[in-house]
Parts: structure tokens; sequence; C-alpha cells
């Protein structure tokens, strides 16, 4: 029988890098990784608090030794894989961002995870050993799968954990919809007393359970909160935001750091609003004009709820 694996959650940031010759960027794995010879995009796990952006720059020069700057949000995507050599099972939310090269040159790593660097046309990848995520990001077929768990290990959707400080952290990938019906209305939600920005408007969605995809996670998730079916259009973007002590529900402070993908989805046929959650985070949802949207006050909406409106051009 396969031993049970310790179920681990994180979220990491990938570089797409071009160069002149249309060649694409990858990195080997060492024979100190998990995975010893195969080859995926330059980045790594997002550091609590840190803004992906900078995860991908930081990531991406360690790997590589070049210097890139992010010029925009190619892709989110989430996969497992078990690693019985650690005694784990990982969930992975991975953010494919487009980079461009700014200078610098290639290093190899001897001694690290990843220890070769090297640009290779799309034909040339294609007959590597590819890690999934790497071969569906560049629209290959996958040369290796990852050993994937046999089931969905439980795992918490809320998981904080004591930091160095003696505070609690948690760190949370969720999925938001800036869901529209043709009538030019929009959804938005309410959040509950006690909870982090009680009172102000938000977008439905919510954090996306181990080993879901955030879309189809988003879209299960609109019906769950509100009873209305969606059909996913596009990805607009990635937020993140740290809170350094928040205080909800659980009754303590909390360093809570989180990254939120929103996708613009259309409800072709809507319907009454119901919310399900009774007594969650939700305490009330409704379609909202467009137009009311644009005149709600700073303070009546959350910080991501206004940055995502402001990136549709809804306010």
């Amino acid at each position: 029988m396969t031993p049970a694996l310790e179920p681990l959650r994180r979220i990491a940031a990938y570089a797409v890098a071009n160069d002149g010759e249309g060649r694409v960027l990858l990195v080997r794995a060492s024979s100190k990784s998990g995975t010893p010879g195969i080859w995926s995009l330059p980045g790594g796990a997002v550091d609590h608090g840190e803004d992906p952006n900078h995860t991908v720059v930081r990531e991406t020069a360690a790997e590589t030794g070049l210097s890139v700057a992010v010029t925009g949000l190619r892709d989110v995507l989430a996969d497992m894989r078990s690693l019985p050599h650690r005694g784990v099972t990982i969930h992975t939310d991975r953010l494919i961002y487009a980079v461009s090269v700014r200078g610098g040159n290639l290093i190899d790593r001897v001694g690290h995870p990843t220890d070769l660097a090297r640009w290779y046309t799309l034909e040339q990848a294609e007959k590597l050993r590819l890690r999934p995520f790497t071969a569906a990001a560049l629209g290959l077929s996958a040369a290796s799968a990852d050993l994937r768990p046999e089931e969905v290990p439980d795992f918490p959707s809320f998981y904080a954990y004591q930091g160095p400080d003696g505070l609690h952290r948690a760190q949370r990938f969720a999925a938001y919809a800036i869901a529209t019906d043709p009538y030019e209305n929009l959804l938005l939600t309410r959040i509950s007393p006690g909870y982090p920005g009680a009172g102000c408007w938000h977008l439905p969605g919510g954090g996306t359970d181990y080993g879901e995809q955030p879309g189809p996670a988003l879209i299960r998730e609109l019906v769950e909160e509100t009873g209305q079916a969606g059909r996913l259009v596009e990805l607009l973007g990635v937020a993140s935001h740290r809170d350094a002590a928040s205080l909800g529900p659980e009754g303590y402070p909390i360093d809570w750091h989180g990254v939120r993908a929103f996708y613009r989805v259309v409800v072709d046929d809507p319907t009454e609003v119901v919310i399900h959650d009774v007594g969650g985070s939700t305490s009330e949802a409704r379609w909202m004009p467009l137009k009311e949207v644009a005149d709600l006050a700073a303070d009546q909406l959350t910080e991501v709820t206004a940055d995502a409106l402001r990136t549709a051009g809804l306010i």
C-alpha cells in the first residue's frame, strides 16, 4: 500500500521568457530535487506577504542569473504531485507571467535544486522531459508526468500556523468573479459582521479547494454562494494583499496573505440571489446596476474589490 503522505499547499510564480531568436528559457531540476533531470520554467514559491510579481523576478534571477521585468499575466494553473521521498503531497497554485530580459548572464548552479538554465526552441523543448505545468504553459505535450496521489487528501480551506514572531500566519489562494448579467448589473456580496471588511461590498468567490483548478472552483463557488450559474470568460489579473494583523471570527490576530485571481464571468440567465452558506462570511448578495457600483464610496468596497473593478474598467 502507498504510505500516507502529509498534504501541503503553496503558491508559486513562474516566468515565460523569450529571446530574440524565439527560444524559451528553461531550468533543469538537479539530483537535490524531487524530479531530477526534469525541465521547467524558472520560478518558485511565493514567500509570505510577497507580491508574486516580485517572486518571479527574484526566483528567475536566482535560478538563471538573468534580470527580468514582468510584462503581463499569462495564466493561472493548479496541480497536485506526490513526493514520497519527502513524505508529502503538494498542491501548487502556479501563476504564469510573461517577462522580458533586462540583462545578466546564464549561470550553472552546482549543488542547488536547479542546476542548469538554457534557451530552447519550442521544437527542442518538446523533446525534453518537462514538468506538466511547463508543457501546458507553453502549449506542448507533456513528455513526463508528475506522480499524482491516488485520491485528493483532506486539507482545510483555512490553515494558520505560528510564524517565527509568534504571530499566526495564513497564506491563501482564492478566485473571484467580476460577474455581470445581460442587463448591466454586477453581482456583489456583503461581508458579515465579525469578518475582516465587515459591511463592505465584495466580489463573489473564495478560496479554492485542494486539488481544484481556479476557474472551475470559481464557478462552483458562484453557485454555492449566490445560486447563480456563470460562464467563465477570461482571466483579468491577480492581486496580492497582506494584512499583518487581521482579526476575524478566530478571535486572535493573524498575519494574513491573500493571493487572488480575478475572472470575468457572465451569468446569461440571472436568477434570484440565494445565499446558501447562512451564518458564514456573506450576509447579503445582490445584483447592483453598474452605474450604482460606480457611485459607491471608497469605504463601501473592499480594497481587493476596488482594485479588480478598476482593472476591469468598471469604476
